[in-house]
């Protein structure tokens, strides 16, 4: 994170980097925090570092999902990862033309804003390119953690790439290990 100030804040993508990918799921049952999770936000907690969570949930849009039922999602993912700061989500279709949607920068702008930071000093760990660009739009660091929706090109575009988020969160804890690449 050269000519960065101190890391702030880490803004996550939920589904595929925290919890389990259970496609428009609005059964809080069906929350399963990912390896790495519960981990990484107790290191960014016991640094000090605040967090938060930045999500497309296009099955609102869609009449998939209601708002009562993401945020009971998000509730279940807050109590099992031991509590994030700010939880932020974007309720429109892809096609909206909003500016909130992942890869544009508005989920990341308004999560900062709301923990008090500038998004140059937040990372944002997510498991596809459109949170890595999302990142980068807002002026922040991306940070991927590839998993089987990951497509190839995005992984080798990737800066910085970990193979979980605890991984991830160490390295941004150590910026001169970010600074390197990061690891593949």
């Amino acid at each position: 994170m050269t000519g960065r100030p101190r890391l702030a804040a880490v803004l996550f993508d939920r589904d595929g980097t925290l919890v389990e990918d259970v496609p428009y799921n609005g059964d809080p049952a069906r929350v399963r925090p990912l390896p790495g999770a519960v981990e990484a936000v107790e290191l960014l907690r016991a640094e000090g570092v605040r967090t938060g969570v930045v999500s497309n949930q296009s099955g609102i849009a869609r009449g998939l999902l209601t708002h009562a039922q993401v945020r009971a999602v998000n509730a279940r993912a807050d109590a099992l990862l031991g509590g994030l700061g700010v939880w932020a989500y974007c309720p429109h279709a892809p096609g909206a033309g909003c500016a909130c949607r992942k890869p544009r920068p508005g989920l990341v702008l308004a999560a900062a804003r709301r923990l008090g930071v500038s998004p140059r000093a937040c990372a944002v760990v997510g498991d596809i390119g459109a949170d890595v660009a999302a990142a980068e739009a807002a002026g922040a660091t991306g940070v991927l953690v590839p998993n089987a929706a990951t497509r190839e090109a995005e992984a080798a575009a990737a800066r910085w790439c970990f193979p979980d988020p605890a991984a991830a969160v160490r390295a941004l804890l150590a910026p001169r290990a970010v600074e390197s690449g990061g690891a593949r």
